[in-house]
């Protein structure tokens, strides 16, 4: 058999081959380098590109066991970063004389927003704040315009319910049964009504004038759900005193315990036509409703009915979702402690809150004329059988403060000439 010998290549030729075969690979090594340095001056310039928002919503953030004052209670900061990077590290700092202190820190959510809650200051020394994210190996520094909490300045309208009565900022509501309202069995009376400790107490108690069980509740349909005692419910509002339009509007509210009632904060437009539109005509903000404990979703809801023409009006909104997640701790009950709920109308939005932190939102069904605020624990015809017996009467809601503040640059308007 023939052996076949490879020819002997010259030590000069095999250099010559290993440059050759050097210079591809080098020059695929540097074009992938030129790529990555490229990749990250585009991840710089697209943090440079990187804008920051701030808003700065009043003191709606105060829960708790007992009354409080509101001017205790801690404003929101919330910050917007565009386009949002997840994760990335955010500080809040106040201004102190000429100098940036940082008061708080925390990471940008998926749309780019971290929440805040802070001092409010005072109306006559305001506290101004931004929002800085600082520069990493990978992304520049961005700051936000500084926003003061004096933007919403003094409350319009403020109740924290000292002394034994009820001012005459308020009025009583809904003083006569309403079998078309769902309410055969139940209305607004002032004994219902009670100031003591620092709070407004709204209850549901029996109408002793009338005999007990003599009131036979319907369905919408006709037929009959049954029969129960007759009942007052606490009803109370601030119409044709104090009302605004656009702003943010609070309450500091412990709840009823049982089914069978529900407490409510809520809105009515303060010259209501509810047509041709919500803009025109006003609609129903109900900016939190309790129906009790052991609720299969949690028992919260926000709702807004907007009127239609021609139509019945739009129900808009629904349960909260998982409430349980807004409450101070495993313990912490709606019918235990105080919280804040809150909503901030705009022109644009509904945005609801439970002690700052958002709820729902809602962009359809904007009212655009003047709204008053509402306070009611009321026994509609349709629940009165989950109370569980006419023996778990009285039930109570208690009511620490109610706040609002008219949105800047906006002013309520004023009645349409007759």
């Amino acid at each position: 058999m023939q052996t076949l010998t490879p020819p002997s290549v010259p030590a000069s030729a095999r250099g010559a081959a290993r440059r050759r075969f050097r210079r591809p690979v080098a020059a695929a090594l540097l074009a992938l380098a030129a790529s990555a340095a490229f990749a990250s001056f585009g991840q710089s310039a697209e943090a440079a590109r990187q804008t920051a928002t701030i808003q700065v919503l009043p003191g709606i953030v105060q829960p708790g066991a007992s009354i409080a004052s509101p001017d205790s209670a801690k404003a929101v900061v919330i910050a917007t970063f565009t386009p949002a990077t997840k994760g990335r590290l955010v500080h809040l700092q106040k201004k102190v004389g000429s100098q940036w202190v940082k008061v708080a820190s925390g990471r940008q959510n998926s749309r780019g927003r971290v929440q805040f809650r802070v001092s409010a200051g005072t109306s006559t020394s305001p506290i101004t704040y931004r929002a800085l994210a600082p520069r990493s190996t990978t992304l520049r520094t961005v700051a936000s315009a500084s926003a003061a909490t004096s933007q919403w300045g003094t409350a319009t309208f403020t109740d924290q319910f000292n002394g034994t009565t009820l001012s005459d900022d308020w009025i009583q509501r809904g003083q006569y049964y309403e079998p078309a309202s769902m309410r055969a069995c139940s209305k607004g009376d002032p004994s219902a009504t009670a100031v003591s400790g620092g709070a407004l107490r709204l209850g549901v108690i029996r109408d002793t004038s009338k005999p007990a069980a003599s009131c036979a509740a319907h369905k919408y349909d006709g037929s009959l759900i049954g029969n129960f005692d007759y009942r007052f419910n606490g009803h109370v509002s601030t119409q044709g005193r104090y009302f605004l339009r656009y702003g943010v509007v609070a309450a500091r509210i412990k709840f009823e315990r049982l089914q069978g009632q529900h407490a409510s904060l809520w809105m009515q437009p303060q010259f209501p036509t509810y047509l041709p539109n919500a803009f025109q005509g006003g609609a129903e903000i109900d900016i939190i409703e309790y129906f009790g404990h052991g609720v299969k979703n949690g028992g919260l809801t926000s709702f807004v009915y907007a009127p239609r023409e021609g139509a019945p009006p739009e129900k808009i909104g629904g349960w909260i979702t998982k409430p349980e997640r807004f409450l101070s701790s495993k313990k912490d009950r709606w019918f235990k402690r105080y919280h804040v709920f809150s909503v901030e109308w705009t022109p644009s939005a509904y945005v609801f809150r439970i002690d700052g932190r958002e709820t729902s939102r809602i962009t359809r069904g904007i009212s655009g004329i003047s709204q008053y605020p509402i306070l009611s624990l009321l026994s509609s015809d349709y629940e009165l059988s989950k109370l569980g017996g006419e023996q778990n009467l009285p039930q109570w809601m208690s009511v620490d403060w109610v706040r609002f503040w008219q949105a800047p640059g906006y002013t309520p308007e004023k009645p349409a000439p007759r």
